[in-house]
């Protein structure tokens, strides 16, 4: 996969886990990685991993929720690369609310980073590729939810059906531009979230025995399905929503 020397890839939320493996998987094949997330300190640490693999990736501390720092992350992106060739959206909060209980603050923020980031990420980025013949993007969706209401989860499981609209939508919007929209399925909600919405890990184990229909992916297999839907061998391939793992 030489075709990806020279490119530049904007990857958000690539502080941690799947995101972080995503920029380093990038970075593994000769891309350039911008890579964004809001906390500073996991993003350092992205970047040394890509560094010390001989890799060439820069840091974008901005918070996705809104339009403004979009557009400026966006901008100095260009300004050190003076192009974007790939966006993968991974950026992703899960507060742990019920519905009768959920403040508005905690809702307008899981909206606002979940699907208002994306829809903005794709429009500032869209309209870059557009000026320079085309590219290509993949959201990541987690499919928890599809089936199976999860107390505690509305706003997040409502901004992962949103995405899967907009990945339509952007598809069908951004294909006179040759630039390709694609979406995987992470089959759950990376661990790293378990805190942030009162879930550990044997709860998880626990809670997927129930529901044995999940898929359940494997970062590897995640990881090398971004690549692959933003490869030339995915070419024809635009408006997807795919998987990996069990239950496929």
């Amino acid at each position: 996969m030489d075709e990806y020397l020279g490119k530049v890839a904007l990857i958000t939320g690539a502080g941690r886990g799947l995101g972080r493996e995503i920029a380093l998987g990038f970075s593994s094949l000769g891309a350039v990685v911008a890579t964004n997330d809001i906390n500073p300190i996991n993003l350092d640490e992205t970047i040394n991993q890509i560094m010390q693999t001989g890799g060439n990736a820069k840091a974008y501390v901005f918070d996705v929720a809104k339009r403004m720092p979009i557009e400026g992350m966006v901008a100095q992106v260009l300004e050190h690369f003076g192009h974007i060739d790939v966006l993968v959206n991974h950026a992703v909060v899960a507060p742990d609310a019920y519905i009768l209980d959920m403040d508005e603050w905690e809702y307008h923020r899981t909206m606002d980073v979940n699907l208002g980031g994306p829809f903005f990420c794709m429009q500032q980025v869209g309209r870059v590729m557009r000026e320079h013949g085309g590219g290509a993007m993949v959201n990541i969706v987690s499919s928890v939810g599809n089936d199976h209401a999860q107390k505690g989860c509305a706003a997040y499981l409502a901004s992962q059906a949103g995405m899967m609209s907009l990945t339509y939508t952007a598809a069908h919007e951004f294909s006179a531009y040759n630039i390709r929209v694609n979406a995987v399925r992470t089959g759950l909600i990376e661990e790293d979230l378990f805190p942030s919405i009162g879930m550990d890990t044997a709860t998880l184990r626990q809670w997927l025995e129930a529901y044995p229909e999940l898929n359940l992916g494997e970062h590897p297999d995640l990881v090398g399905l971004v690549l692959y839907l933003c490869s030339n061998a995915a070419s024809s391939r635009t408006g997807q929503v795919m998987s990996v793992g069990r239950g496929n």
